[in-house]
């Protein structure tokens, strides 16, 4: 993967966001000293970027996120550390974003701001597998949301077409017809396709972009 100052990730729910962000966030820091990732979920109560803080502090990446993380309170406006994202040109940030339209609200708090730097990507996240984005149509009407609320558009789609801990290589690489047409509709490039390191020899030289991920155990539909 090649990294812009900012890397913004985001798309339907289940379709896998956390994990591609917390993998993208220790690859940035092999590259980049001063990486960050921001958790801007602050209509979901579960932080799943919060349950890789002691990885996080390991590595040495700084994690930005809501004080009411993993907890049942609602935080309706971004906490004043978020604007740190841009206001500190210094740092390399990955941005987890909420699943869809809703989630994508806290963004557009901030991406006048990054649209105005013109140092980001935005990545559409997308996953043949799931029931609610099995066709192209639907992911166009995903992509329509999720712009629309934040104010910004996508420069890019991340393939991570999976099925959990079932997945086989051949899953990933029927996947690729399907991401391949999302892309020629969208106008946008594949800027990864992801999945499980376990599977990265059987897939490496057969999939576009591969990017091999340690997987999260996350909550059913994070």
């Amino acid at each position: 993967m090649e990294y812009k100052r900012i890397t913004i990730i985001s798309g339907h729910y289940g379709s896998g966001k956390t994990n591609i962000a917390v993998n993208m966030a220790y690859d940035l820091k092999t590259r980049r000293e001063n990486t960050a990732i921001a958790d801007l979920d602050i209509v979901n109560p579960y932080f799943r970027t919060l349950d890789s803080w002691e990885d996080f502090k390991k590595r040495g990446i700084r994690l930005i996120c809501s004080s009411f993380a993993n907890s049942n309170v609602d935080a309706p406006a971004l906490p004043q550390e978020m604007y740190s994202i841009t206001d500190d040109r210094s740092q390399n940030v990955i941005i987890d974003v909420g699943g869809d339209d809703r989630g994508a609200l806290a963004l557009g708090r901030i991406s006048g701001a990054i649209v105005e730097e013109d140092n980001y990507d935005m990545y559409m996240v997308i996953n043949c597998y799931r029931p609610l984005t099995r066709t192209v149509e639907d992911l166009l009407t995903v992509k329509e949301e999720i712009e629309m609320a934040g104010r910004i558009r996508f420069t890019g789609i991340i393939n991570n077409s999976n099925l959990g801990k079932d997945t086989k290589p051949e899953d990933v690489i029927r996947s690729c017809e399907y991401a391949d047409t999302a892309a020629q509709r969208m106008n946008l490039k594949i800027a990864a396709t992801s999945y499980d390191k376990r599977l990265d020899k059987e897939l490496r030289n057969k999939v576009p972009n591969p990017f091999a991920m340690e997987l999260q155990e996350l909550i059913p539909g994070v």
